[in-house]
């Protein structure tokens, strides 16, 4: 265990995602009009039609507010469409526009391609067992929260 805070494991993982979302941020982002957040909800979105907000804050970790935002500002681009549940009126489901579908098959092609920079030399067994503790990682964390008092 090192005692500076800065070469710890967790800071390491933190630093693993600010240098991932780089690129997004200092291009990719500015050219779409699309903050991070966005692009996050609509990664979800994208990938499963007909979630609701719900579902994207337990996808991405992301807090309600974020998400919120997100999907109002897709929205307002028209890059998302929101329809009432049809079992849940307290529900909206979500799902993309045909240009938000057009935007998120385009910038999935370079989100693969920065995922295997990043993996590029890491073997598919390393990239296995990192993805079991990553999930056991985020099954500890919701289940802190979960039993953390309100």
């Amino acid at each position: 265990m090192t005692s500076v805070l800065d070469e710890s494991v967790f800071f390491k993982l933190v630093r693993v995602v600010n240098l991932t979302a780089r690129p997004f941020n200092e291009g990719i982002g500015r050219r779409h009009q699309l903050s991070l957040s966005d692009w996050r909800v609509m990664t979800v979105v994208g990938s499963h039609p007909g979630c609701a907000a719900a579902d994207v804050v337990a996808r991405t970790g992301m807090d309600k507010m974020s998400v919120s935002r997100a999907i109002a500002s897709l929205a307002r681009q028209q890059r998302v469409l929101r329809k009432p549940d049809p079992a849940d009126g307290r529900r909206t489901l979500l799902r993309l526009s045909a240009t938000g579908q057009r935007l998120f098959e385009a910038l999935s092609i370079s989100a693969w391609a920065r995922e295997r920079q990043l993996f590029g030399s890491v073997s598919e067994a390393d990239q296995a067992q990192l993805a079991a503790i990553l999930d056991r990682l985020v099954d500890g964390l919701l289940a802190a929260d979960a039993a953390a008092p309100r």
